[in-house]
């Protein structure tokens, strides 16, 4: 980004960066970006949703573990021409660390009594008992 270092007092990535960037690429510009005391939120799919979801979108993730967790940075989906990139929780967790980031919330998202839903990729009752969604919020070390 063409801004001075600690230009802000908050970055948001609402699936943008967040799962189309190398997080080892636009973490640190994002906390380079934050003055100390600022705030980084991105929402992503959850590791579930990754973990679970069949190569399909139009069929739902499921109950069954589909991939490793070990190892998991870059995903490409068959028959698709985009990449996702998504860590495991520790590796992101140590990412934000080494950035000068602390977690300060993970926000495990739930549907509430209800809820509908139109997407392909997520049923209803299975994001009842799997987060298909998470939030992360860590703020710049002073």
């Amino acid at each position: 980004m063409p801004c001075l270092d600690a230009s802000f007092d908050i970055a948001i990535s609402e699936y943008g960066a967040s799962i189309w960037c190398d997080p080892y690429a636009w973490i640190p510009e994002a906390a380079r970006l934050l003055r100390p005391g600022g705030e980084l939120v991105f929402l992503v799919n959850s590791i579930f949703t990754i973990l679970c979801g069949p190569d399909d979108e139009t069929i739902p993730a499921g109950d069954r573990l589909l991939r490793p967790l070990f190892g998991m940075h870059r995903v490409e989906w068959p028959g698709e021409d985009s990449v996702e990139f998504h860590l495991p929780p520790g590796k992101m967790i140590a990412l934000l660390g080494d950035c000068g980031l602390e977690v300060t919330e993970l926000i495990e998202v739930r549907p509430p009594a209800g809820a509908t839903t139109r997407s392909t990729s997520v049923a209803l009752d299975w994001a009842r008992r799997f987060p298909c969604e998470e939030v992360w919020r860590a703020q710049k070390r002073d």
